[in-house]
Formats: C-alpha cells, structure tokens, sequence
C-alpha cells in the first residue's frame, strides 16, 4: 500500500515577526516599563494638583491677611480720628448740637438772658421739629441735621437789644437766624420805660439727632400675622 502524502498547514511553515518573537523576551521588562510609566504619569499629575491647591491656600492666606492688614489700618485711621475729633464732638454734645433736641434748655436760656439784660416782655413760639436741608450737602455720617423753627417777637428800647439777645442765645445753643425784621412804634412817653422798636425773627435750632436704627433681620424674617405656629 502506498503511503499518502500528508497535507501541510500553509502557513505553519511562516516564521514569526521579529518583534512578535522576540517580544516574550521583553515581555516582563516592558510591562515593568508600563506600570512604571503609569505611577510616573499619576505621580506628577497628584504633583500638579498639590501644587495648585497649595497655590489656591496661599493665594486665599494672602487675601486674608490682606484683608485683615487692611481692617487694622482701618481701625488705627478710626482711632486717631476719634482722638482728633472727640473733643469737638463733646463740646457740640455740650452745646446741645449733637444729641437729643434740648428744648427746654433753650426755654431756661431765653428766660435766663432776658433776665439778665432786663429786657422787655417777648413772645415765642417753637414748632416741631424737621429734618433741615442745607443748600450745600453736608457729610453727617451716622446722624441727620434736623431744625426746629421758633417764631420770635420781641418789644425794644433800641435795636442793640435784639442784636444782645441773639449773640447771648448763641452762646448756649446752635441756631440759624432765617430773618429778622425791626419796625418802629409809637412814639415813647418821656419818663416812662416803653419800646421803641419791635422785633420779629425766624430763628432755626439746630440739631444732628442719630439716625433711627435699621430693622433687625429677625423681624423682617418674622412669619406674616395671622399664621398659626
């Protein structure tokens, strides 16, 4: 019996690549090379991301002390303004400016120098009191100028004593003379003490009253009335 010829694989007899071969022999290096590659790769991306978030902590450091160099200049220009103008400040709170109206103050002031000069009788008569506009704005900070208009009527034996009057009442309070007006009476009486000259003026007290504290956050957050709790 003949022996068949066998059939071959056609490509059995193909050598491999090169690379391909001679990969098993560099397998384990390359893939030491990869992971190493990859720890490499991570390694200086969590760098970078260290870096920046160091970057962020000091940049946000910075804006604090910053911020907090700038609130002690700040505080230190507030004291040595106060130091400066505390003084002028207790002497207007004296003189009734700053502060609270003081209207009887100035009642026991006008019956003090008309006492004092011997003056005639005088009428008077004080509204109530209104915020008073300047025709110059005028930097209050944390207080309002406010005005109380009194209405002015005196008898006189001559005009020096309107004029004595007013620079007297000047002294004890802060007012703004809105206008004045003298006119002569009757003929005087020999030997008899009567006015010559009346007097009428409009006179402004003036007064920087604190400004009324905004409403507390706790009562604009306050349920609507009406609503059961």
């Amino acid at each position: 019996m003949n022996a068949q010829p066998s059939k071959k694989n056609p490509g059995a007899g193909l050598p491999l690549p090169f690379w391909l071969s001679g990969f098993t022999r560099i397998r384990k290096a390359a893939l030491t090379f990869a992971a190493t590659a990859g720890l490499a790769v991570t390694a200086v991306a969590l760098s970078y991301w260290y870096k920046q978030d160091a970057l962020d902590v000091e940049a946000r450091a910075q804006r604090a002390r910053n911020d907090a160099h700038s609130r002690l200049t700040n505080a230190e220009t507030e004291k040595q303004e106060i130091r400066h103008f505390l003084p002028a400040f207790l002497e207007l709170q004296r003189k009734g400016l700053a502060g609270e109206e003081r209207r009887l103050d100035w009642v026991e002031s006008i019956r003090q120098i008309q006492e004092q000069r011997q003056l005639l009788p005088l009428t008077y008569q004080i509204d109530p009191q209104q915020p008073y506009r300047l025709e110059q704005p005028l930097a209050t900070g944390d207080y309002q100028l406010r005005g109380s208009r009194m209405k002015l009527h005196m008898e006189l034996l001559h005009e020096m004593d309107l004029f004595n009057f007013l620079a007297d009442l000047r002294q004890r309070g802060y007012f703004a003379v809105q206008d004045c007006s003298l006119r002569r009476t009757a003929t005087a009486t020999p030997g008899v003490q009567s006015p010559a000259l009346s007097g009428d003026c409009t006179l402004n007290w003036l007064t920087l009253t604190p400004l009324p504290a905004a409403p507390s956050a706790a009562l604009a957050a306050s349920p609507a009335a009406g609503s059961q709790p």
